[in-house]
């Protein structure tokens, strides 16, 4: 076996991590690295392979598919199933135990808009993975709104419900202090989004509710709306031409931006806001748990789930109810406490302790 693609070997069973793209910094990538983390300290040989791969990663972190060892029928390949690609197809092939991790994939509907090549991806990535439905052994959807999804798309198989597995060390490093210094000491509520420009995750409705909130409450507040929009060029001139038709000021857009400055956004924000309609988990909103603020955020998808009662649930997107609950939050401590107390007993449910703990465990389950 080359030591070079597959680390340790202590145990027979070799247990792989697939996925189409590992990129660096998004929420799938950072949960395959982490987990291949755990595997390695289980002392399985282990390794992660990817059609394609950032350059940005440091060397070492994956390898082409093409690389993809000989695997024996006691072998394990986890597939995180996120998007459109024949590895879908494929993977239904490989001669060994198979088990979906499924983050669930876009609806093409949000896409078509703006990207119609993007959504005929999320398409072939729906069409592959009602593929699978009969073809795989064992699946961790990474929420129940997940599990649902899988169950509607007919999958039988045995299912457990893993939330992403989330290295809480990382956001203990310094922020970047020139973003803080920016910010810091100014009048005004700091409300903040983060996640990429996408239509799914509707900015528009979160400037909306801004606007409702700066007009009627705060007229120093800014906004943060922290990601990339890469792809999504189209939906990123239309959220800017309605700041500019508002008219709007003290929206940010960041783009794509370094990760101690995404820590410098949390550190800085006063209300987390969140409007999207589609999301497998969200990582972002347990992001704000930990760095203590409080969420408000439209119901939607698995957006419930994964706030677990904490945070501040919308029923719609009337934005002067966003921005009602956004006023009191900030002039009612009372309240504003109780949410961050809710918020700090959700978030030890995502220890990385605890959720290494039932990988583990579910794992050792399957295997025997």
């Amino acid at each position: 076996m080359d030591k070079k693609i597959l680390k340790r070997q202590e145990k027979p069973v070799k247990i792989i991590q697939v996925l189409t793209t590992l990129s660096f910094g998004d929420a799938v990538g950072n949960d395959t690295i982490a987990l291949k983390k755990v595997l390695e300290e289980l002392g399985y040989a282990t390794g992660i392979f990817a059609e394609n791969i950032d350059p940005r990663l440091p060397e070492g972190t994956v390898q082409p598919i093409s690389k993809l060892p000989e695997l024996g029928r006691e072998d394990v390949v986890i597939y995180h199933l996120s998007t459109g690609t024949e590895l879908n197809y494929t993977f239904a092939s490989y001669p060994c135990r198979k088990l979906v991790i499924y983050h669930n994939v876009t609806p093409p509907r949000f896409l078509a808009p703006y990207n119609e090549e993007k959504a005929r991806q999320c398409q072939y990535g729906l069409s592959g993975a009602r593929y699978l439905a009969d073809k795989v052994d064992y699946c961790l959807p990474v929420s129940d709104f997940n599990r649902r999804d899988l169950v509607d798309m007919g999958y039988r198989c045995p299912m457990d419900v893993l939330p992403i597995l989330i290295p809480f060390s990382d956001y203990e490093k310094e922020p970047n202090q020139n973003v803080i210094e920016k910010y810091r000491g100014k009048k005004g509520t700091n409300l903040l989004f983060t996640g990429r420009i996408a239509p799914n995750k509707c900015q528009e409705d979160v400037i909306a509710a801004f606007a409702a909130y700066k007009r009627n409450y705060d007229p120093d507040a800014r906004l943060f709306l922290v990601g990339a929009w890469q792809g999504m060029e189209d939906y990123y001139a239309r959220l800017r031409a309605y700041v500019k038709a508002l008219p709007l000021s003290d929206v940010i857009f960041t783009g794509h931006i370094s990760f101690d400055e995404i820590l410098a956004y949390y550190h800085l924000a006063d209300v987390f806001v969140c409007a999207s309609e589609h999301e497998g988990f969200c990582v972002p909103l347990v992001e704000a748990m930990y760095f203590d603020i409080p969420i408000i955020a439209y119901d939607s998808s698995a957006i419930a789930g994964t706030l677990g009662g904490s945070g501040f649930l919308l029923p719609d997107k009337e934005p002067l109810m966003a921005a009602g609950a956004i006023s009191r939050i900030q002039k009612d401590e009372g309240l504003r406490e109780r949410i961050l107390a809710n918020q700090r007993s959700r978030l030890q449910d995502f220890s990385y302790t605890k959720i290494k703990a039932l990988f583990q465990t579910y794992l050792e389950r399957f295997l025997q």
